[in-house]
């Protein structure tokens, strides 16, 4: 038997962990296991160090009750696959079934709850109503491992409120990216480079803000570019634009004009005339990024701003890459994520630290055909690692070390 993390002894313990095992489902099939594949080392760890181990973790956004779409019936299968071992599945989170799962488990068998988002104490507001289901999953067991980092930004009753009721240690995985963020944040190696896309400027105001005084250069795409380029005065035809965001990016560009640092946009993007979808077939064209076409919307960025997105990630130490470049589900619509991806697997061979932050762009490299083990880090939290960049606390995170 053995210690895990500072909870000493955990051998005969019934061990909640929180993990994160929120992938992508078509129906019951799993599209993406990423996250389940990156769940196992802790739980393994604490199944061989002979715990009884009680995961925990939710799956999309169900509102308080249960949903069959929403079931981690098909996680549990895979979870035991990875394994190599049977995972007890039960149908609730901390109802009759949960405590007969529990009860039923012998030294380093492992459970899996139903999603604890089912619950409406889970995510609830409410201090009291958190508490009062965080007591109900506490009694479950004698410690607790958090292990879930997509979660940490989140104050919910199965990443914070259970934390303050047991014995309580940080899993690997969440240790691991903490590590990361911190060699991102604290002293990084420079040149640092940042690559920002997705779909909205507003959902990365903060990191923006925060980054401008830390990074080297910053190169932006995705659907965001185009509010960059209408606050440079440019038509940008149909593409997604953030009209209320306009003097906000116009202050960025004036504040890393001034700070010395550089804002790297698309010289040229990828139009269609309308965005691609079951019954539209593609017919895109390239065109100078300030002459978009009234009638065209920008859906990638073009082939010389991959080739100078390469460019000037090619002397880089240290990057951080959020958010595709465009849509790169549609194949006509992924050379310029591709180009980044690609870029980013050179500085990783020439010993650079590479971090791929979370939801679409960890999904977008494992589309386009590369392995995980071509960046340094591939994070398991978008929202999360974007708010520790932000320089906010994440209070998965404070509520461990309190």
């Amino acid at each position: 038997m053995g210690d895990y993390a500072g909870l000493g002894e955990v051998g005969g313990k019934r061990v909640l962990v929180r993990s994160d095992l929120n992938v992508p489902l078509d129906g019951s099939r799993i599209t993406d296991d990423g996250r389940i594949r990156a769940s196992v080392p802790t739980i393994k760890a604490l199944a061989d160090a002979g715990a009884r181990v009680v995961v925990t973790a939710h799956l999309g956004r169900p509102k308080g009750a249960p949903e069959d779409r929403y079931s981690l019936a098909p996680v549990a299968a895979r979870l035991g696959e990875l394994l190599g071992a049977d995972v007890a599945f039960a149908t609730d989170t901390v109802g009759e079934s949960a405590k007969a799962t529990v009860d039923g488990l012998a030294d380093g068998q492992v459970a899996l709850l139903e999603n604890v988002r089912f619950n409406v104490g889970e995510t609830s507001k409410d201090a009291a109503e958190r508490g009062a289901f965080a007591d109900q999953l506490a009694a479950l067991a004698d410690a607790f491992v958090s292990d879930g980092f997509g979660v940490v930004h989140r104050k919910q009753a199965s990443v914070y409120d259970v934390a303050e009721r047991l014995p309580h240690a940080m899993g690997g995985l969440v240790s691991t990216e903490i590590d990361v963020l911190r060699r991102l944040t604290v002293d990084p190696e420079r040149p640092y480079v940042v690559v920002l896309g997705g779909s909205k400027v507003s959902d990365k105001l903060g990191v923006i803000d925060n980054l401008l005084g830390k990074a080297d250069k910053l190169l932006i795409g995705g659907g965001m570019v185009f509010t960059f380029l209408a606050a440079q005065g440019h038509e940008v035809g149909k593409s997604l634009l953030e009209d209320d965001q306009l003097d906000v990016c116009r202050a960025y560009l004036q504040r890393a004009e001034e700070s010395g640092v550089q804002i790297l946009l698309p010289g040229d993007v990828v139009v269609d005339t309308a965005f691609p979808s079951g019954d539209t077939t593609p017919d895109p064209r390239v065109v100078p990024a300030d002459q978009i076409p009234a009638d065209a919307l920008g859906l990638d960025i073009g082939p010389a701003s991959g080739a100078d997105f390469a460019a000037a990630l090619a002397d880089a130490r240290t990057v951080f890459w959020n958010g595709p470049m465009g849509v790169f589900e549609v194949p006509q619509f992924s050379d310029g994520t591709r180009a980044v991806a690609q870029a980013l697997t050179q500085v990783t061979a020439a010993g650079g630290l590479t971090v791929v932050g979370g939801g679409d762009s960890a999904s977008a490299v494992r589309a386009l055909g590369f392995a995980d083990e071509a960046f340094g880090h591939i994070s398991t939290g978008g929202g999360a690692s974007l708010e520790y960049l932000e320089g906010k606390e994440l209070p998965g995170i404070t509520v461990l070390e309190s």
